[in-house]
């Protein structure tokens, strides 16, 4: 079965200049795949003439559906309107039900319909007008060729029901479309490279329509299994058939599948364990915590923690011993394990768990660098520790050593 293939073409200034962000693209991405056409590029123009035709015709040679926001305002700046006229050769009237519409629209709100707004209802004769429920600028459908343009306001929440009453609908009528399916298969602690080599031989063994993604992310590789193909039933069956198979290569390493995060995987595993814990974070500053408690029904295990920042708040409040923040200094194994024990007597909790390092981008030395960070796992059978070396940028190392503790957290709890 023929691919349906869209290109989306975001039309402004004001996301070049990145005064606006662009979620409309995302949002249609999602929307697109679930009906089974495959988003091929996504382009943005700004408001030149000469750049939005280009990007008119380059997106016709490539895609079967084109998918245009932005630019549909009465005022000299917009120029969507005009120029999809321009490109179809056919002139601009005024389109009386679209008139219609947005008098109504206007009156209902107690406003005056002035003569620049009526130029809302000013279209190109060759389109197909889509109304636009909750805005004034309607929608324009054109076709040609077998293809089809699509414009539509930039305004979120317009386009959205634009595309959800009136796009989604006329593209499934109009185009056969196979089935796309995925599959997140959701690694951590292993390199994206090595975890390539791993499961080499599985992957050049999956047949041709289904295709394998890695996305890295901090401390986290997804692997994402797409699907194509008539029957939505036999695709899922045959991705999770092909799941099952790489178990046996980098299974240590799966925490989970889909949009789980590794936070909800842990405490999945706290809560079937009937576990509670604690945690005593110093360099992480509070996001560890953040991470465990993002979760919903988090406070069904987590019981709390403390940010022992300073020396003297790692002595007082938490109970390190001094002459053990002396001897080896606050980043250091002996601290971090008695930073973990103490938390998990203090919070009186099965678990308890530390932190402690150099974030950066000063503090260091040159025995302990920037990125250097211990973390530290305790329990009543054991007390497990890892020590890091990571980046010389201190939001990341912020960020990969709460992933590297919930990940030590999932390798050293009771089985």
């Amino acid at each position: 079965m023929k691919s349906i293939l869209a290109e989306l073409l975001t039309i402004g200034d004001e996301i070049l200049y990145g005064q606006i962000v662009d979620t409309n693209s995302q949002w249609m991405s999602i929307e697109l795949d679930k009906i089974g056409v495959k988003v091929i590029r996504k382009t943005t123009v700004g408001d030149v003439e000469s750049e939005i035709l280009t990007a008119f015709a380059e997106a016709e040679k490539r895609a079967d559906v084109i998918l245009i926001t932005g630019g549909l305002g009465p005022t000299s700046d917009d120029l969507t309107k005009p120029l999809l006229a321009k490109y179809f050769n056919c002139e601009m009237k005024m389109h009386a039900e679209a008139l219609e519409e947005l008098t109504a629209f206007f009156k209902s709100r107690g406003r005056e319909l002035t003569d620049t707004n009526k130029q809302q209802a000013l279209l190109p004769v060759c389109c197909t007008k889509i109304t636009n429920a909750i805005g004034t600028a309607p929608g324009m459908w054109f076709e040609r060729n077998g293809k089809v343009f699509m414009a539509m306001p930039g305004v979120p929440y317009e386009m959205k029901r634009i595309m959800s009453d009136h796009v989604i609908p006329r593209l499934k009528e109009k185009f056969e479309m196979p089935v796309i399916v995925h599959k997140i298969i959701r690694t951590v602690g292993i390199g994206e490279s090595i975890l390539s080599d791993k499961i080499s031989d599985w992957e050049k063994a999956l047949p041709p329509h289904i295709k394998l993604a890695y996305l890295p992310g901090i401390g986290e590789v997804k692997l994402r299994l797409t699907g194509t193909g008539k029957s939505e039933a036999d695709l899922r069956s045959e991705i999770e058939s092909l799941s099952e198979k790489i178990l046996p290569l980098a299974g240590e390493y799966i925490f989970g599948y889909g949009e789980d995060p590794l936070e909800a995987a842990i405490g999945k595993a706290l809560l079937e364990k009937k576990l509670t814990i604690s945690v005593a974070e110093s360099c992480t500053g509070g996001y560890l915590s953040h991470l465990i408690t993002s979760v919903p029904g988090s406070s069904n295990y987590f019981l709390g923690s403390m940010v022992p920042y300073d020396y003297q708040i790692k002595m007082r409040q938490l109970g390190v011993r001094p002459e053990v923040l002396e001897q080896y200094g606050a980043v250091s194994e002996p601290t971090i394990i008695e930073m973990a024990n103490i938390v998990r007597a203090k919070f009186n909790t099965d678990v308890g768990v530390a932190t402690s390092g150099i974030a950066g981008p000063g503090g260091a030395t040159p025995e302990k660098p920037v990125g250097l960070v211990w973390i530290a796992y305790s329990d009543k059978y054991h007390t497990v520790t890892r020590k890091l070396q990571l980046s010389t940028d201190r939001l990341l190392n912020i960020k990969a050593a709460s992933i590297a503790v919930l990940n030590l957290i999932r390798l050293s709890l009771p089985k």
